[in-house]
């Protein structure tokens, strides 16, 4: 065991920092028809198609097998807390009332976490 960290070795010299927003669907959504469903799922994808191109979203996409059934997607921003909240509840999702989000800084050994092509 002693060719193993311990103490301060386990603490990484640096960190890189991200933003994960939880997208939750609320006890309360509202119901929409299939209709209005897939033009909100749309106009979602739509608009975190765009915040990726903007290079402020760095990665997000649908859970699944989920022990919460109620946490329904994950996004990864590369801006402050407050600048993705900001962004996330502008979501036509979230607008709609259909999801909510929950958000939190993230910090992880600076370069172990990768997105996009070859990440």
């Amino acid at each position: 065991m002693s060719d193993y960290p311990h103490g301060d070795a386990l603490i990484p010299a640096s960190f890189d920092q991200h933003t994960v927003i939880l997208l939750v669907r609320p006890a309360d959504a509202p119901a929409f028809s299939e209709d209005e469903l897939d033009r909100l799922q749309e106009a979602h994808l739509g608009y975190l198609r765009e915040l990726a191109r903007r290079g402020v979203l760095v990665a997000n996409g649908p859970l699944a097998d989920q022990i919460d059934e109620r946490l329904r997607g994950i996004s990864i921003y590369a801006l402050p807390l407050q600048e993705a909240l900001e962004l996330a509840r502008a979501d036509p999702m979230v607008r709609a009332g259909r999801l909510a989000i929950d958000g939190a800084r993230w910090l992880t050994a600076a370069g172990t976490a990768r997105f996009g092509p070859g990440g």
